[in-house]
């Protein structure tokens, strides 16, 4: 197959000459970075917000689910978007939502404008992450530079998540919360700035219309299938108010597979799923994302809640995993040369198992050497290098016209498991502690937590073993070894 974005392959819709590479992207990783960190940065402005706004438990975790789900529900449609309507103005659409919406939650008097707030954003960054990879390899040429800056893309977005620790404490500690939101108006109105000189649009296929219905029949499910999740810590598993929204979510779901495999246009065309490299890095992308994500939510209220941090000592507490992350996704490119994506992201995967492993014996009067730093930059090294072998490997045999929507559907992949995860890790954390709440209960429900992960990661690195290609096509292949 010819390269994944040829140039013959797109369709201009600008005359303006291209702009210096270097410059193309810095955009796409800055437009990159903003949406992961919002992930991740509200995290240790939790506490704050529950005594500022009075918000409930369930609350508190909505506060990060709703973005999160409508970032993972709306992806496709905006991969979709850009590649028949254009990548750069769907990254300009999806930034300046993405904007409007961080001055409003930073705004908010109430929980219900915080969530309504932070569910806009979710659906800005799904318009706009997808057009930041696309625009990236649209500017790069095949071979060792693109790899180099599919790296980049990865450190930064993986940095960005793993800096929302430490971003966060700085910002609650010397402003308030608020900042961790409002922080992104004047960043977003720079790269907008820059977008809007800089970027030159281009687009794959014709015009089809959009399947609006798909993307609402499978973020509506995933969004009851979450709150069917969380009412189990309350209602438990037996329950009418449990049962009801999960069997309503299970059923959103398989509608949407039902009218993605009836209509001429679908969001998600499941024959992509008959690729191999596609499926594989995909499930393997969603058990990552189901373990990994809630991996801060967790550490940053065992900081706070049980070691006493404060939210800037626990951001700080966390920076060693940070530099982690970021290191593992620059080096994986190094070792795919080497042994392979499949090595690569089998290897990651068994490191970030044994740091849950070692995670989940945390104690209440744990030290920060044994009991965050140590553990969590093995999590965060092993997440590093699975995430960018995973990502080359799942948009390896994308044809052109389908570029956007594929790389869409590895965040997807990774963004859905986070979401799901982490209502599950949550329900798993509270029904350990039960009605407890001291320091050590606290911590056992946080130690499951971890334990279950490593599981989690354990089955995934089983999956990968077995159902990962050894061999990737041409494309793939080049790209991992730089040639």
């Amino acid at each position: 197959m010819t390269p994944m974005l040829r140039a013959a392959a797109e369709i201009p819709v600008s005359r303006r000459s291209a702009p210096p590479t270097w410059v193309v992207v810095a955009l796409a990783c800055a437009g990159q970075f903003l949406v992961v960190l919002d992930v991740s940065v509200v995290n240790v402005a939790l506490p704050s917000m529950r005594a500022d706004l009075g918000l409930s438990a369930p609350g508190l975790q909505w506060v990060v689910n709703a973005y999160s789900i409508a970032f993972a529900g709306f992806m496709l449609l905006g991969g979709r978007a850009g590649d028949l309507y254009g990548r750069k103005r769907m990254f300009l659409i999806g930034l300046a939502l993405f904007t409007l919406a961080s001055l409003g939650g930073g705004l908010a008097q109430e929980e219900w404008q915080l969530l309504a707030a932070r569910a806009v954003q979710g659906l800005g960054a799904a318009v706009l992450a997808p057009s930041t990879l696309t625009i990236l390899t649209s500017a790069v040429p095949e071979g060792a530079p693109r790899a180099r800056a599919i790296a980049t893309w990865t450190a930064v977005g993986a940095g960005g998540g793993a800096a929302g620790g430490l971003v966060g404490g700085l910002l609650v500690d010397g402003l308030s919360w608020r900042w961790v939101l409002l922080i992104n108006v004047p960043i977003g109105a720079v790269v907008l700035a820059g977008a809007l000189r800089w970027l030159v649009d281009s687009r794959a296929g014709d015009r089809r219309r959009l399947d609006l219905p798909g993307a609402v029949l499978v973020t509506a499910g995933l969004a009851t299938l979450a709150y069917g999740i969380v009412q189990t810590e309350a209602e438990g598993w037996t329950s009418a108010a449990t049962l009801a929204p999960l069997s309503g979510g299970a059923a959103l779901i398989a509608l949407f597979l039902l009218v993605e495999a009836r209509t001429k246009a679908p969001l998600m065309p499941l024959k992509l799923f008959r690729l191999r490299a596609v499926s594989s890095a995909n499930v393997a992308m969603f058990l990552c994302g189901a373990a990994m994500f809630c991996m801060w939510f967790f550490m940053t209220l065992y900081a706070q809640n049980v070691l006493g941090y404060s939210p800037l000592e626990a951001g700080l507490a966390l920076a060693p995993s940070s530099l982690a992350v970021v290191l593992g996704s620059k080096a994986a490119p190094r070792f795919m040369a080497v042994v392979g994506a499949r090595g690569v992201a089998l290897t990651g995967m068994l490191v970030a198992a044994v740091g849950f492993g070692w995670q989940s014996t945390l104690s209440a009067d744990g030290s920060y050497l044994t009991a965050i730093m140590f553990p969590g930059i093995l999590m965060m090294l092993g997440a590093g290098l699975s995430a960018t072998p995973l990502a080359a490997l799942a948009t390896s045999e994308a044809e052109p016209g389908d570029a956007g929507l594929v790389s869409g559907l590895v965040n997807t992949s990774r963004t859905m498991g986070g979401s799901l995860g982490l209502a599950v890790m949550s329900t798993i954390a509270a029904t350990r502690t039960g009605a407890g709440t001291s320091d050590e209960a606290l911590t056992e429900g946080y130690a499951l937590v971890f334990r279950t992960g490593a599981g989690v990661l354990l089955g995934g690195a089983v999956l990968m073993a077995v159902w990962l290609p050894r061999r990737v096509g041409p494309r793939a292949k080049r790209t991992a070894t730089g040639s």
